[in-house]
């Protein structure tokens, strides 16, 4: 028999059907366990398209249904832990209802958030989950005008109508702010990435208004920003250097605070150094607390005060949102859900000596 060339060809119905001489109806009907078709030929059938490799073609099943079946995810990037485990948890509560995910990535490029949104609507998805970049442009009020469902998560957009889950950021820099002060802590720093996304506005707002409620008058000395690595592609998300460079360039200038607050456990690695460096002493001379309670935070010398973020709840109830508008069983009007994070008390936010 002579070799076939090219690229192989996609197995159809009609291979199925013509190989047991009987009908595409036939063959569709007994793969969709569907009545009208005998056990014996069910059998037959799918023991046959088992055979030859024959996949069902989502596509072609979406034209008959209206639906493929699919959420389309959009977010910043996979470096960042929270959106990691955010995509995860999607990926969870949509298999349990039968849907697959379409992820894509906007590496905080309007740019390419717009392709994003572009491939996705061009895709024929079901709804959209997305972390929004936040940047000059909006291409989000193509989905609504479209017709397509829509849920924001960890990013405010305002003006668009969607709805809208996210960890409550301010309230989480209340509490661990409200933690050192209760600890002797009144010069106290807050290190965080410099990025203008309402994440970090609002943990801003959050350190602020706990300052106030203490009578610590707040200025522009309490914050410290790190240049953000997130516009460059390919580069890590966070490095412990980043913040360690910050950290020794305040402690070089005499400057010794209370406590650092920093916007990620990996800027506590490098505020870490930058103190022992230096033989500054966690917590006994100054206290640091992360935020996002990484793996690595509680194996830290000394375990690291940390904030543990509801990504697993914040995916859940975005995703059965968004699934309850599909289904049209939505009867709330656009909800603002805000999660109240946890506060990891360990080692390094013991007392100041001083």
């Amino acid at each position: 028999m002579p070799r076939t060339t090219g690229a192989p060809r996609r197995r159809t119905l009609q291979d199925v059907a013509d190989a047991l001489g009987l009908t595409v109806n036939t063959v569709s009907r007994a793969l969709r366990d569907l009545p009208g078709v005998s056990e014996a030929t069910r059998a037959r059938i799918k023991a046959e398209a088992e055979r030859i490799g024959y996949v069902p073609n989502a596509n072609a099943r979406s034209l008959v249904l209206g639906s493929r079946r699919t959420i389309g995810v959009i977010i910043t990037d996979l470096a960042n832990p929270f959106f990691n485990d955010l995509v995860t948890a999607i990926e969870e509560q949509a298999i349990q209802e039968g849907y697959t995910l379409l992820l894509l990535l906007s590496d905080e490029d309007p740019d390419r958030e717009q392709f994003a949104v572009d491939t996705a609507l061009r895709s024929g998805v079901d709804g959209i989950i997305a972390v929004p970049v936040q940047g000059r442009s909006n291409p989000w009020t193509a989905v609504t005008k479209a017709g397509i469902p829509l849920v924001i998560v960890a990013r405010e957009l305002p003006d668009l109508e969607a709805d809208f889950y996210s960890t409550d950021n301010e309230a989480g820099r209340r509490m661990t702010t409200a933690a050192l002060i209760e600890r002797g802590a009144t010069d106290i720093v807050l290190v965080e990435e410099d990025l203008q996304i309402s994440t970090v506005a609002h943990r801003l707002g959050g350190f602020r208004d706990a300052l106030e409620a203490h009578g610590i008058p707040f200025d522009s000395r309490r914050t410290a920003l790190v240049p953000s690595r997130r516009t460059a592609r390919g580069a890590s998300l966070w490095r412990g250097e980043d913040a360690h460079r910050v950290g020794v360039d305040l402690l070089e200038s005499g400057r010794v605070p209370h406590a650092f607050m920093v916007g990620n456990d990996y800027f506590a690695l490098g505020i870490y150094a930058a103190l022992r460096d230096r033989g500054i002493r966690i917590p006994e001379d100054v206290m640091v607390i992360g935020w996002g309670d990484y793996p690595f935070s509680r194996y830290m010398d000394p375990p690291l005060s940390t904030v543990r973020l509801p990504v697993a709840e914040v995916a859940r109830r975005a995703t059965q949102r968004l699934l309850a508008l599909l289904n049209g069983t939505a009867t709330e009007g656009v909800v603002a859900d805000y999660l109240e994070p946890d506060v990891m008390l360990r080692a390094s936010t013991g007392p100041v000596s001083r």
